[in-house]
């Protein structure tokens, strides 16, 4: 009794810090199948879209919809259980869709929206979608949607993939700006800041197509695009790849991710190989030490982890590119991933050759909402090598396994 007084008088801080929940891992964000999400602004309300994909939830799911003062925010301004839920889920082949109305006068820009299939953090933090409320987000009347209707939830379409607006209230007409622009892949994560090329403050504009209310539309270029109607209303960013995207299938798409594993000289030697495809996979043949076996692996996981970085990553460029696309490549999916105020902490434990922790700084910008810089510091120089030289050396297919 004297000891729980103790704690209970002198260490009231720290005993009430014991009881709140940890922070939150949102490492299974960035995990095959985890949930997309975003929003239209309809009158007074919010609509929040989100996919599951690739999975129906089952019989009796209970779904709650949080919001969060913040990504690391210890406990929830608001929860709440979707009522009726069997009638905001609509089953389609690549998942369950959820949409769902939540009150604009209970939310503001900056919050964070969640949805969990329980009250409190799933074990399983890849079926949680969360959603910062930016100001676009809070405001905007339309969305993205496929042919069929069905919102995209994603900043990417494919060249002549139909597409089109789905708009709240009076339609209006909506312009879809090209601009020219070419952007480098990351560069490593030692490399000195100062050393990184500029990019143009402004973008010039290559095309511009006039889009009708209800029309629907193709892209036939790849490049970035903007789309805007009314002046007031912020631009929405768009990327347009070819039709495998986020699938890479051609020579040239092969070798270009390389370029974390290879050397100049390497890569122009594949780009100039009379038949650029096989002498890739003659490449990952010769560091798998022509063991076939090992060399699909090494092919399967690393391609795949190329198509994953786009599904995650896309904004103005391939999401493969970006400094957070880049980890993804050479190290995998991060072991835990911790967010708090503008800042992303990726986690890779021991014993990862590259174990350690890697910060992002959130850098948004039209074509790119949601954004992150890696803050690069010359001491991951060893620990990249050393992570290079496992896939040189065909190690980390073994650990793929």
């Amino acid at each position: 009794m004297k000891l729980f007084l103790l704690c209970l008088l002198s260490l009231l801080p720290i005993c009430t810090q014991a009881v709140l929940p940890p922070r939150h891992d949102f490492s299974g964000q960035y995990r095959p199948n985890a949930p997309q999400a975003d929003t239209r602004r309809e009158a007074d309300s919010l609509r929040l879209y989100v996919r599951f994909p690739g999975r129906t939830l089952p019989a009796g799911q209970s779904l709650y919809v949080a919001v969060w003062a913040s990504y690391d925010a210890k406990q929830p301004l608001w929860r709440d259980s979707v009522r009726h839920l069997a009638r905001q889920l609509r089953q389609r082949p690549n998942g369950t869709l959820l949409e769902v109305s939540l009150p604009v006068a209970r939310l503001q820009a900056n919050q964070v929206i969640s949805v969990q299939p329980a009250p409190t953090p799933s074990p399983d933090a890849s079926n949680e979608a969360w959603l910062l409320l930016t100001a676009s987000r809070l405001t905007r009347p339309y969305v993205l949607v496929d042919s069929l209707g069905d919102p995209l939830l994603r900043r990417y379409v494919r060249t002549s993939e139909t597409f089109g607006l789905a708009y709240y209230g009076l339609e209006r007409p909506f312009k879809i700006k090209q601009y020219d622009a070419t952007f480098a892949a990351a560069l490593p994560p030692m490399t000195n800041p100062a050393s990184k090329p500029t990019q143009p403050r402004t973008l010039t504009i290559s095309d511009t197509v006039n889009l009708r209310p209800g029309q629907l539309v193709r892209l036939a270029r790849q490049g970035i695009y903007a789309l805007q109607g009314d002046a007031r209303e912020p631009a929405l960013g768009l990327l347009a790849e070819n039709n495998a995207y986020p699938e890479i299938t051609t020579a040239p798409e092969l070798i270009e991710p390389l370029i974390y594993l290879t050397t100049s000289a390497e890569r122009k030697q594949l780009y100039a190989a009379t038949d650029p495809k096989r002498a890739t996979d003659l490449f990952w043949l010769n560091i798998a030490g022509n063991n076939q076996n090992t060399a699909r692996q090494m092919i399967r996981t690393y391609y795949g982890r190329v198509a994953e970085a786009n599904r995650l990553f896309s904004a103005h460029k391939a999401g493969w590119m970006t400094d957070r696309g880049m980890l993804y490549l050479v190290l995998g999916p991060p072991d835990a991933v911790y967010r708090a105020g503008t800042e992303e902490r990726w986690v890779y434990h021991a014993p990862a050759i590259a174990s350690g922790t890697y910060v992002f700084r959130a850098k948004p910008s039209t074509f790119a909402p949601d954004n992150y810089d890696l803050v690069r510091r010359p001491e991951y120089e060893m620990l990249w090598y050393a992570a290079v030289d496992q896939w040189r050396k065909g190690l980390t297919a073994q650990a793929a396994r």
